[in-house]
């Protein structure tokens, strides 16, 4: 595993849950060979900002404990033409060529960023043998979502992003929690289902959640549960992802059997 840390920090994954993801990249029982994140580390304000420099230093920490590599980049201050100063500390070279050299070795790479420099990595890996999967949230380039075997928006992956509600009350896919999910169906009529993952299984791609070896549950909504800014008319999408309470609910339509419906419906992504 590949984390651009800045990037998804960046682009809605502050507060990202890396245990979760580790998790997540070695479901089914895979084996970790690296896991590597990419971070940038401004020494010149580390310098003077006691905060800040006891904050980074944590959240590294934190990280090792996990099991990841901690690869810092120095950030690196500049002074344009105009004369405004300006900080880079780029590691897309560093992780695309780490990922490069260290694939012999593995068998699934797991990409956590949604740059679409990456493409072409993403093709090498591939040429090499890997299964190469991406993990993002925000900003995630469309090139990027295409070449990759597998994408999944890390809104949807359970527990890896604190709820809007905050820590306690029921677990993740239990009666009373908040889950996110997606519609993928949906009828004139004026309803439709929500799709959310219920565990981090390893045959995601069992997307109907009637099957009993799925990852997926199933959850009814009506329309007039939906937020204001969101039409009908665009429905079923796996471009918008909701959060949304499970209650009981007995609800049979269309030869579709669920126990549960989404209430308290809001929009995560896009956000409008």
């Amino acid at each position: 595993m590949y984390v651009d840390v800045a990037n998804m920090a960046r682009n809605g994954g502050y507060g990202m849950r890396y245990d979760v993801l580790r998790d997540f990249a070695c479901r089914g029982g895979a084996e970790p060979v690296r896991l590597n994140a990419y971070v940038s580390y401004d020494a010149e304000r580390a310098t003077n900002d006691e905060s800040y420099r006891a904050g980074q230093q944590g959240f590294y920490s934190l990280l090792r404990d996990f099991g990841y590599k901690v690869i810092e980049k120095t950030v690196r201050w500049y002074t344009d033409e105009q004369g405004n100063r300006f900080g880079k500390a780029n590691a897309d070279l560093d992780l695309a060529v780490d990922a490069l050299l260290q694939s012999e070795s593995i068998d699934r790479v797991l990409l956590a960023t949604g740059d679409g420099d990456f493409v072409q990595v993403v093709r090498a890996l591939q040429n090499r043998g890997c299964r190469v999967e991406v993990v993002a949230f925000e900003n995630v380039s469309n090139d990027l979502r295409r070449e990759a075997d597998l994408f999944v928006s890390g809104y949807l992956v359970p527990n890896l992003l604190p709820l809007t509600t905050g820590r306690g009350g029921p677990a993740w896919g239990e009666v009373g929690s908040r889950v996110r999910g997606v519609c993928y169906s949906h009828v004139d009529k004026g309803y439709g289902f929500l799709r959310f993952m219920k565990t981090i299984g390893p045959e995601l791609w069992r997307l109907d959640p009637r099957q009993p070896d799925s990852p997926y549950g199933s959850a009814f909504f009506h329309d007039s549960w939906l937020p204001p800014m969101v039409d009908p008319a665009e429905l079923p999408s796996r471009n918008l992802i909701f959060e949304f309470e499970l209650a009981k609910s007995e609800v049979r339509a269309d030869g579709r059997d669920s126990n549960l419906q989404g209430i308290n419906l809001t929009l995560v992504s896009p956000s409008r």
